[in-house]
């Protein structure tokens, strides 16, 4: 199995990238939620796969973070979902609240992903209930039931950050161990300015 891959972005596309590590080119399947993070062709990538095997295709699934990578694995665990439906649940939103809407059971939010019907977004609610890694401290949710990363990316979006990228960044910095409002909204402003 191919645990990752390290080399350089060769094509950059929705329908997935072309990494090539000594000489062979890899396509790898990504969610369209990090397709913006990829690094530009001739850059540098390292990706977190997953790899499908059928008898008739060898797949493989890239993620930036290890994160990512266990919400699809995790995902793929239930009866009936394929790695297709994986991984249009990541492209339908980041990893960070896809967790926040399977623990909030928001199966209305979740049946917004494409291809995700309101029956399969509630059997998930179901069937990943407390098997998702957290990706929040506790006491990260505040009083009135928002979650600090959720006001978080509200602050960024009010700073004129598109929401896509205020969430990918609020995820980046709650993963690098932030807890506080400030703490995640100094992290997040580090990494969007870095890009």
């Amino acid at each position: 199995m191919i645990a990752s891959l390290k080399g350089i972005v060769q094509t950059k596309k929705p329908e997935g990238v072309i990494i090539e590590v000594s000489g062979v080119g890899y396509r790898v399947s990504v969610p369209l939620c990090s397709l913006a993070d990829i690094p530009e062709p001739g850059e540098n990538v390292f990706l977190h796969t997953y790899t499908h095997v059928r008898e008739d295709a060898l797949q493989l699934f890239g993620f930036l973070s290890e994160e990512e990578r266990k919400v699809f694995t995790t995902v793929l665990g239930i009866s009936g979902i394929g790695p297709k439906l994986g991984l249009a649940i990541l492209s339908g939103m980041p990893a960070l609240r896809f967790i926040e809407a399977v623990s909030s059971e928001d199966v209305e939010l979740l049946s917004t992903i494409p291809g995700l019907g309101k029956k399969t977004a509630s059997r998930l609610v179901l069937e990943l209930k407390g098997k998702l890694p957290s990706l929040e401290s506790d006491g990260a949710h505040g009083s009135k039931g928002h979650s600090v990363a959720e006001d978080a990316v509200s602050a960024l979006v009010n700073l004129g950050y598109k929401k896509p990228t205020a969430e990918k960044a609020v995820d980046n910095a709650v993963r690098g161990g932030a807890a506080a409002i400030e703490d995640i909204i100094k992290e997040a402003l580090k990494y969007l300015t870095d890009k």
